[in-house]
């Protein structure tokens, strides 16, 4: 997704800022049916972009895989569906499901506060009727299903939800795309590329992160600074691992790191005490590093990349972190990129989560003091908000970005309802002092 963020195409425009009423709230129980019946489009929307498991034991084997929702045995098992509708008002709501074999079950389908019970019985896919709800107005809309009895050890499968109506009248939003299934289930990417310009021979970049609590869900990578050979920043890897990751794009172009040439290998320089190195793909190919750290939600963290050209047709890229509990910078790693003859460029920031389980759950961070050094200390006033190649093909939209009182931020996933136009530029007066760092003394 990174790789894929240097390709998006930047869509310039103004900022719309809509209702980020919780999901919840915007649906209303819909008893007597509306006098208006729409016969428009009926929309198939496919669980296998767009559904996640918002409740699943640990134990549990359901999948959301291509053909949708299999393996359903557990009654606790709660499977999500959302989508976006176009304007408030009334939905018909039906599924595309089956029985398993010889067996029957009860479902339960919920909108809100709202819910109908259908059965499957039929061991072939086929149309069931849930009913008609109403959404108050334009935005996400989350469709939860849940097993409430079987005759066997199965409650079936669903393949798709269809609706069709006054909400979605004018057109509806969700994951149409297979070839996006995998990224829209992770949710769209977000940046902020810090204006640069007017700064030459910039040799290192400065920033600071704060995550706010509860917003650092597995899955997240919250990158301080982004550049145009790397990256580096924060990730939640899982309940027990966090991790600082720093990377090297190699500048021969592909997934596959066993086909780079040695001449275009990323070369090691040096490495931190525990930190983990080698090379990675499927999003470009290079070289990596991490540290295990146990880096907490609520504290601000400090970032600092250093480039230079060698004078040998090679640039050195060197990351420090600055660690709060030794109260000193200690080197992450050193990597020596081929073939390149550049200071640093394309100082931004990013938001993704890499997890396509996570997708359906919010995270936020702030970026805040920016800095250049190119022999003086230069500070970033201004910063454009961009989005990833998810977001441009409207798969999903639920990323923004802005500023705060400390800085800038950026927001995605959950299916909040908030717009923030791509391409959109943000100004902010950092009156914060040059960053006291000894250069001569980093590690």
């Amino acid at each position: 997704m990174i790789r894929q963020y240097l390709k998006s195409v930047i869509l310039l425009g103004v900022v719309f800022l809509i209702s980020n009423n919780h999901l919840k709230a915007n649906v209303t129980t819909d008893r007597s049916l509306s006098a208006i019946k729409f016969e428009d489009k009926t929309y198939e929307i496919p669980l296998a972009g767009n559904a996640f498991f918002t409740y699943k034991g640990s134990h549990a084997k359901e999948i959301i895989s291509n053909t949708g929702l299999t393996n359903w045995s557990e009654s606790s098992t709660v499977t999500s569906v959302y989508f976006r509708a176009s304007k408030g008002g009334t939905f018909s709501l039906k599924l595309r499901a089956k029985a398993s074999e010889g067996q029957k079950s009860r479902v339960r389908v919920s909108v809100g506060e709202r819910y109908e019970e259908i059965e499957l019985f039929s061991s072939s896919f086929g149309e069931i009727n849930v009913g008609e709800f109403r959404v108050a107005g334009d935005g996400y809309v989350k469709v939860s299903v849940q097993g409430v009895n079987t005759s066997g050890n199965s409650y079936g499968e669903i393949s798709h939800l269809l609706i069709s109506g006054e909400a979605v009248a004018d057109g509806v939003l969700y994951s149409d795309d297979p070839n996006y299934y995998y990224w829209a289930r992770r949710g769209p990417s977000c940046h902020m590329n810090y204006d640069v310009s007017g700064i030459s021979n910039a040799t290192y970049y400065y920033n600071e992160i704060t995550i706010p609590e509860g917003e650092d869900k597995i899955g997240s990578y919250f990158m301080a600074i982004g550049f145009g050979q790397g990256y580096f920043g924060i990730q939640v890897n899982s309940e027990r691992e966090r991790r600082i990751l720093f990377s090297v794009w190699s500048p021969f172009q592909t997934d596959d790191p066993r086909t780079v040439p040695d001449d275009q290998q990323i070369i090691l320089n040096r490495k931190g005490v525990e930190v983990h190195t080698g090379e990675f793909g499927n999003e470009g190919s290079g070289g990596q590093s991490y540290l295990r750290y146990n880096w907490k939600a609520g504290i601000t963290y400090r970032f600092l990349l250093k480039g230079i050209p060698d004078g040998n047709d090679h640039t050195d890229y060197s990351a420090w972190f600055f660690n709060p509990d030794t109260r000193q910078w200690q080197i992450v790693a050193s990597f020596k990129r081929p073939k390149t003859n550049t200071y640093l460029t394309s100082f931004h920031s990013f938001l993704e989560n890499f997890s396509p389980n996570q997708g359906y759950l919010e995270r936020q961070v702030e970026f805040k003091n920016q800095w250049v050094y190119n022999g003086e200390w230069n500070k970033i006033t201004s910063a454009r908000f961009t989005v990833d190649n998810t977001y441009h093909a409207k798969q999903r939209i639920d990323a923004v970005g802005g500023v705060t009182p400390n800085g800038y931020f950026l927001k995605n996933g959950g299916f909040f309802n908030e717009i923030v136009t791509p391409g959109s530029t943000f100004s902010f007066d950092n009156k914060n002092t040059v960053p006291n760092i000894d250069f001569e003394k980093l590690p």
